[in-house]
C-alpha cells in the first residue's frame, strides 16, 4: 500500500516505513522544510477552465504562504493577483514549451519545485536538477483516447506514463487519493515513493435549509468525461418518478450541446458566486456526480459539509470521497444510478441519515490539514535531496550553465 499522510494524523515516523530519512533525521532543523517553493501547473485558479486541480494548488500555495514560505506559481494562460506570486509563461498549450526558460528567467532560485502533472507533463526533472516532487490528481490513461485522435492519444499516454514512472524516478509523488496512488503503482511507480495527501474543504458556515421541492444538483466543468449528457438521459427516466428540478452548475465546451439535449426541469446555472454555490449545495437533496474519471471528486466533499449526500459511479476517486452506503451511493451502471436516485429522492429519512454521516466524515478534511500534510512531504523531499548531495546552490549553478 502507498505511504499515506492522513488529513488528521501526525506525520509518519521515518523509522517505521519511510524509504528515505525524514528531514529532521538527517539535517539540522533549518532544513526541515523548503523556504522557497515553486509550483509548475497548467492553469491559475482565475482561468475560466480552472477546476479542482487549480483549487488544490491555490489552497496549497496560499496556505504555505501563510506559514511563511515564499511561493511562486508558474502557469499558462491568464494569471491573477494572489497573496503569492503568479507568473504566466504564455498560452494554455504553448507554455509547456516555454516553461523551462520562464522558470529560469522569472522564478529564479527555488528550494523545491512542485510539478503538477495533469496529463501532459513538463518533464521538469530533465531540466531542473534541484529537489522536486510531482503532484498528481489522477492518471489520464483512458482520457487520452477519449479526447484525442489515436496517434496523439498513444503518444500522450506513453509520455505521461514515462514522466511519472521514469522522469520522476527518485522523486516523491503526491497523490490526492488512494485510487490515484493505485493508478501510479499500476504504471510502474514504486509504492515507496507515493504519498497520499487528501483535498480539503472550507468551513461551510451557517447552513440553509433543504429545498421544499426536489432539487438535484450537478456541479463541475462541462467537459466530456464529466458525462453530464448521461445524467440528462437518466433524468428523463427519473423525473416522472421524483419530479423537481435538476440544476447544473458550471461551464465548458460541452454546454451548448448539453443545453440542446436537455428536457423539462433542467436549469443550467453557469458559473455562480461562492454565496450561490453554498446556497445550492445546502438546498440540494442530492449531489449527482456521473464522471468517468476522478482523482478525488472535491465537490463531493463540499456537498458533504452541507449534509448533502452524493451519488456517483463506482470508479477510482469517487470510491475515496463517497463511502458507499454510508455517506452516499456508488452505482455499478446506469440503471443502478437511476435506481439510487429515485430511491433516495423518495426517502427523506435515508437522505438525512446519509447527509449527516457525510457531514461528519467531511469534518476530517480541511485545507489547513491538507497544507500541513503537504508540508511534511516537502520536508521529506528536501531531506532526501540533502542525503543525495542535492542542494539549491547546486541547482542554481547547473541551471546557469
Amino acid at each position: 500500500m502507498p505511504q499515506h499522510v492522513p488529513p488528521s494524523a501526525p506525520a509518519p515516523a521515518a523509522s517505521r516505513t519511510h524509504p528515505h530519512p525524514t528531514a529532521d533525521a538527517v539535517r539540522p532543523a533549518e532544513h526541515a522544510a523548503p523556504r522557497r517553493i515553486a509550483f509548475l501547473a497548467r492553469r491559475d485558479l482565475g482561468n475560466p477552465a480552472a477546476g479542482g486541480s487549480e483549487l488544490l494548488v491555490d489552497r496549497l500555495a496560499a496556505g504555505l504562504t501563510g506559514l511563511g514560505h515564499q511561493v511562486t506559481l508558474l502557469c499558462g494562460g491568464p494569471a491573477a493577483y494572489r497573496d503569492y506570486r503568479v507568473v504566466s509563461a504564455g498560452g494554455d498549450a504553448g507554455h509547456f514549451l516555454r516553461a523551462r526558460r520562464a522558470f529560469a528567467r522569472q522564478v529564479g532560485e527555488t528550494d523545491l519545485l512542485v510539478e503538477v502533472c495533469n496529463g501532459m507533463p513538463y518533464l521538469a526533472p530533465l531540466w531542473h536538477p534541484g529537489p522536486s516532487v510531482c503532484l498528481v490528481n489522477h492518471v489520464h490513461t483512458d482520457l487520452w483516447h477519449m479526447r484525442y485522435p489515436k496517434p496523439v492519444a498513444r503518444l500522450g499516454r506513453r509520455l505521461e506514463h514515462w514522466a511519472l514512472s521514469g522522469a520522476h524516478r527518485g522523486n516523491l509523488l503526491v497523490a490526492v487519493s488512494e485510487s490515484t496512488a493505485d493508478a501510479l503503482r499500476a504504471i510502474g511507480v514504486d509504492k515507496d515513493r507515493i504519498r497520499v495527501v487528501h483535498n480539503g474543504v472550507e468551513e461551510p458556515g451557517p447552513l440553509h435549509p433543504k429545498a421544499e421541492e426536489p432539487l438535484f444538483l450537478a456541479m463541475g466543468r462541462l467537459v466530456e468525461y464529466k458525462r453530464i449528457d448521461l445524467l440528462l438521459r437518466l433524468w428523463e427516466r427519473v423525473r416522472p418518478v421524483t419530479g423537481g428540478r435538476l440544476v447544473i452548475v458550471g461551464d465548458g465546451p460541452e454546454r451548448g450541446r448539453l443545453e440542446a439535449m436537455a428536457g423539462p426541469g433542467v436549469e443550467f446555472a453557469g458559473h455562480v458566486s461562492e454565496e450561490a454555490k453554498h446556497r445550492l449545495l445546502c438546498q440540494a437533496w442530492l449531489l449527482l456526480h456521473p464522471s468517468l474519471v476522478e482523482g478525488w471528486g472535491l465537490v463531493v466533499t463540499e456537498a458533504a459539509t452541507r449534509a448533502t449526500p452524493a451519488i456517483g459511479f463506482d470508479i477510482p476517486g469517487l470510491r475515496d470521497s463517497i463511502a458507499d452506503g454510508a455517506t452516499g451511493m456508488l452505482a455499478s451502471g446506469e440503471s443502478a444510478f437511476a435506481a439510487h436516485w429515485c430511491a433516495l429522492a423518495l426517502s427523506e429519512s435515508r437522505r438525512e441519515a446519509l447527509g449527516l454521516a457525510a457531514r461528519t466524515r467531511a469534518a476530517r478534511f480541511r485545507w489547513d490539514e491538507t497544507v500541513r500534510s503537504f508540508r511534511t512531504v516537502a520536508a521529506e523531499a528536501m531531506a532526501a535531496a540533502a542525503v543525495n548531495g542535492q542542494s539549491t546552490e547546486q541547482s542554481t549553478r547547473q541551471r546557469g550553465r
